[in-house]
């Protein structure tokens, strides 16, 4: 199998920026092209029964906003002689992640985890355990320092 599409998903973190300089390393060693994906979770405020739309015009601002932001990753993906899309989604983020890499037929999704363990793991979940147990390919995970604030 060769990898010819690599899928980074970008959360703006240092761990997503990690795995980016991954990802860029490694598709110009394979010839491969990049898609960078940022889900944005539209989480309801308050009450699940009384909960609170946003405004379409605060969608439109922070889909802007992000969109800027990608375009800034992406041009670091271009300056160093490859190919880059970029996709902004609604939804959940692992779900958006592995819909991504089944709708674009990626080869490889690479990306950040925060390394969280214990209580933080459970409350919060893994977006990048949920995305390597249900991929459609393999998942490639870049770890960065390890958060020495927890217990």
């Amino acid at each position: 199998m060769s990898t010819q599409h690599i899928l980074v998903p970008i959360d703006f973190s240092p761990y997503a920026t990690q795995a980016l300089d991954f990802a860029i390393d490694l598709a110009s060693k394979l010839s491969a092209r990049l898609t960078l994906l940022h889900a944005i979770d539209m989480i309801p405020l308050g009450l699940a029964e009384g909960g609170v739309a946003l405004p379409p015009t605060y969608i439109d601002t922070l889909e802007a906003e992000m969109q800027q932001s990608l375009e800034t990753y992406s041009r670091r993906v271009q300056e160093a002689g490859l190919n880059c899309d970029i996709m902004i989604v609604h939804g959940t983020p692992f779900q958006s992640i592995i819909d991504a890499a089944r709708d674009k037929q990626v080869d490889l999704i690479i990306m950040g985890t925060h390394g969280r363990t214990g209580l933080k793991h459970l409350l919060l979940g893994s977006v990048a355990e949920k995305v390597v147990r249900l991929a459609p390919c393999p998942v490639l995970i870049t770890r960065g320092p390890a958060d020495t604030s927890e217990p």
